[in-house]
């Protein structure tokens, strides 16, 4: 088997992916919470990912992804068979677990996928998770088997009510709190706005939080500076010092300019991408 060939390739829905990817020597130092950083060929661009899932034994490393951008659209014209071009990991910290009995793990959207190997690799920890996965309606809904068959209870939500219970994830996390769960921590996945509620209600409750975070990167080293986030008035770097932090010291707005600010040159290079070299052609 050749060095990050494509073992499987399965769709979640339109726009969401998972792929088993042969990495032997990333996988045998991940753990959950890691990303990595790839090129799909030697024109691509480096782009981070968290990793869903690792097996040592195998060799492999598991990515879901949704197609929104140059790189992901590439990512998704390889089949079975074909090769990254490179695979740089595992980076960044591990999900801290140590001392933790029972959390709540939040995930919106496309962030249930990165939510995922947080929750699955806790409660395999021997950690009682609670996991709410909320989605905007039930054709983006991702990973429901994987979710029920790797936490102890699983609360699905739609903003919309087309599947599982019609709530937003803070409405649902308010009513768990509610009812008198007793959490070490809450962890927060998914859109910035999102994240930033759920921690305002973890410390509204005196509950820790985390936010698993994510930003433009180049080098995955911290030699950029690209990633860089304020979390307690200090500037941090999501590559090294991430990517989860004290949800209740980020700063969320200025969390959300950063994330926004290429918005306009992405949608821009989501126009076309070529098939033979990955190039963009722009809209006249």
């Amino acid at each position: 088997m050749k060095r990050f060939e494509v073992v499987s390739k399965r769709k979640l829905n339109e726009n969401m992916t998972w792929l088993v990817i042969y990495a032997p020597l990333v996988a045998r130092k991940a753990r959950p919470g890691q990303f990595i950083i790839l090129r799909t060929d030697e024109y691509g661009e480096r782009i981070p990912l968290t990793m869903a899932g690792h097996d040592e034994e195998k060799g492999t490393i598991d990515l879901i992804y949704a197609a929104v951008g140059r790189t992901t659209m590439l990512m998704d014209q390889l089949e079975v068979g074909d090769c990254f071009a490179d695979i740089v990991g595992p980076l960044g910290k591990p999900t801290h677990m140590e001392g933790l009995k029972k959390v709540c793990v939040v995930g919106g959207g496309t962030g249930n996928a990165l939510a995922y190997p947080l929750a699955t690799g806790m409660h395999a920890a021997g950690i009682e998770v609670d996991m709410i996965a909320g989605f905007k309606n039930k054709d983006l809904v991702i990973l429901e088997e994987e979710f029920r068959a790797g936490t102890d209870n699983l609360y699905m939500v739609t903003d919309d009510g087309s599947y599982g219970e019609k709530a937003f994830t803070t409405d649902k996390l308010k009513e768990l709190i509610a009812a008198g769960n007793q959490y070490d921590e809450i962890i927060a996945v998914g859109p910035p706005i999102m994240m930033k509620f759920v921690c305002q209600i973890a410390a509204e409750n005196n509950i820790p939080s985390v936010a698993s975070l994510t930003a433009y990167m180049i080098d995955g080293t911290g030699m950029c500076g690209g990633c860089r986030c304020n979390i307690g008035g200090e500037d941090k770097f999501v590559c090294v010092d991430g990517p989860e932090f004290d949800g209740a010291l980020v700063d969320w707005d200025e969390l959300i300019q950063r994330n926004t600010f290429y918005a306009t040159e992405e949608a821009d290079e989501r126009a076309h991408v070529c098939r033979l070299t990955g190039g963009v052609r722009y809209h006249d």
